[in-house]
């Protein structure tokens, strides 16, 4: 079985309830984790809504949407594990809808309010440092060493930091000032994610010299 993401609201008593709840319903964690996905595209898709007429709204229900997406990523393994509906394919359902979710939200992000200049090519690099801390990630696994899902800009903590800037955004007075928040988010993402992919390289090399033979 594919290592866990430890995430402490995976011990809270609501989540247990839900994810019982959901197991009761006989909705499978591979399912869960597409519509995990289906929540990202609606992320996505309400950044770009951003640039036009009610883009205070489009950024709210694109933040509700990254927390779905968040939702149904902790949600998928409880229900894979603690209530035994782990499937062969499951790690695949676990990775791949998730490299898809924070590629069309972080690009999403970067054509949000139509700000223009480079903050689309800063949604491009953040989506594709994303993608480079998760196979940073994975090829640790791979090797041999454990997988290490620290950051300073692992999916949760980029998520949450994207969640911070579309709702403060949406307080902005004006658009203008919203862009210059979200191009901020951005420019925070990307150097945390490279920061994160540079700490996990180092701490996987450290681990291969220490059990070289």
């Amino acid at each position: 079985m594919a290592e866990r993401r430890p995430i402490a609201t995976r011990e809270t008593g609501w989540a247990r309830a839900l994810a019982a709840t959901i197991a009761r319903t006989g909705l499978t964690a591979n399912a869960i984790s597409v519509l995990g996905a289906a929540f990202a595209v609606v992320a996505g898709v309400a950044f770009l809504l951003s640039s036009g007429t009610g883009w205070r709204g489009w950024l709210v229900v694109a933040a509700l949407g990254i927390q779905l997406r968040l939702l149904c990523n902790m949600l998928d393994g409880m229900v894979a594990v603690e209530h035994e509906r782990a499937t062969p394919v499951g790690a695949l359902y676990n990775d791949v809808p998730d490299r898809v979710a924070d590629t069309v939200i972080l690009v999403g992000a970067g054509y949000a309010l139509a700000v223009g200049g480079w903050t689309p090519a800063l949604g491009w690099a953040c989506a594709v440092m994303a993608l480079f801390t998760a196979f940073v990630r994975v090829l640790g696994g791979a090797l041999g060493t454990p997988q290490f899902f620290f950051g300073p800009q692992s999916k949760s903590q980029r998520m949450a930091v994207l969640t911070g800037g579309a709702l403060l955004a949406a307080m902005m007075p004006t658009v203008v000032r919203a862009g210059q928040v979200i191009t901020l988010t951005l420019v925070v993402i990307l150097v945390g994610s490279a920061v994160t992919v540079v700490r996990r390289t180092l701490r996987i090399a450290m681990e291969l010299r220490a059990h070289a033979p």
